[in-house]
């Protein structure tokens, strides 16, 4: 782990070559293009998030992996229903360890990942909130609030790993639940549910398009969902097969969409010139690709957009 750690803090670290520079902001006609799922699960232990997600994803693509943070959890429904996937196994939660899974489960080709739970991400052992903490020891004088500024661009580039993973991605998170004491229609004190929001970065379940919240009756309720078809939709032990099949219904409602891997095969290419990765960099960047992650020809996980960057500017020193 340490190898793929320093390789990519020196990529951080390095100076980005001057020509590989946002786009120039031209605008041009928007097209819908067939998508993959990014659908987040929300609720408290025992409301049924693992085997709910485990079941959309078979839905979803016949080859699909799990990230298993919860203790192999996952893994004892191996087999339920004619469930079969391949895990990995995970103890440490620094953010940046996140990405290099994403990239080796991209490199397999995995159609589907699922993350069981993003919450330890933030929370757990070397997670977001360890390593703001971390940082404002060691360089801020305990300063927690200087500490986020080393920790914050770790929790974002894993989102954007996340959401750039070149097939869908269905995320479980443990949720806090919120009550208030209310007057009922009997002029009586009851407590009532308020609000709920993710164990894990404030708001980060508005970059997925679908998310559902479930409950110890394993109901899941859709709270936010670009998908029309569950739009606010309260569905009592979900049948995952079902809600993949309304899912890829609209997924598939579009334009062929560029793979990714394309990509990578042509930033990977023994004939790649310093001018032709330009161009690519150009247009991964314009397609939102550029933090789409992956395994560089020497095993390191990286993305996209670092790693055409990286050669570029290493093709280009060559030649000087």
């Amino acid at each position: 782990m340490a190898r793929i750690s320093d390789h990519l803090n020196q990529q951080r670290q390095a100076p980005a070559d001057s020509d590989f520079t946002d786009s120039d902001f031209t605008f041009a006609p928007a097209t819908r293009e067939k998508i993959k799922a990014r659908l987040a699960l929300m609720g408290v232990s025992g409301s049924g998030k693992t085997w709910t997600s485990l079941a959309i994803a078979r839905g979803l693509a016949g080859k699909f992996a799990v990230i298993d943070t919860e203790r192999g959890a996952a893994a004892k429904y191996a087999g339920v229903n004619g469930i079969h996937f391949d895990t990995l196994q995970m103890r440490r939660y620094d953010p940046r360890d996140l990405i290099k899974a994403l990239a080796a489960a991209a490199q397999a080709g995995y159609g589907a990942v699922v993350i069981d739970s993003l919450s330890h991400f933030w929370s757990g052992t070397e997670g977001t909130l360890e390593q703001v903490d971390r940082a404002a020891k060691k360089g801020y004088g305990g300063n927690s609030f200087a500490g986020w500024k080393e920790g914050m661009p770790l929790q974002n580039s894993m989102v954007d790993a996340l959401l750039s993973y070149p097939g869908h991605v269905i995320a479980t998170m443990r949720a806090h639940t919120e009550w208030s004491l209310e007057t009922n229609d009997r002029g009586k004190k009851e407590p009532v549910r308020v609000g709920t929001r993710p164990e894990q970065r404030r708001g980060v379940e508005y970059e997925f398009d679908v998310v559902g919240l479930m409950d110890t009756d394993n109901t899941l309720t859709v709270i936010k969902s670009r998908c029309p078809d569950l739009h606010a939709a309260v569905i009592e032990r979900p049948d995952g097969g079902a809600i993949a099949k309304t899912m890829l219904g609209w997924l598939n409602d579009g334009a062929a969409g560029v793979d990714p891997s394309a990509y990578v095969d042509k930033a990977t290419a023994d004939d790649a010139t310093y001018e032709g990765l330009l161009a690519l960099f150009s247009e991964v960047e314009s397609r939102g690709l550029q933090s789409t992650p992956m395994l560089a020809p020497d095993g390191q996980a990286t993305t996209l957009g670092d790693f055409i960057r990286a050669r570029g500017t290493a093709i280009k020193a060559s030649q000087q």
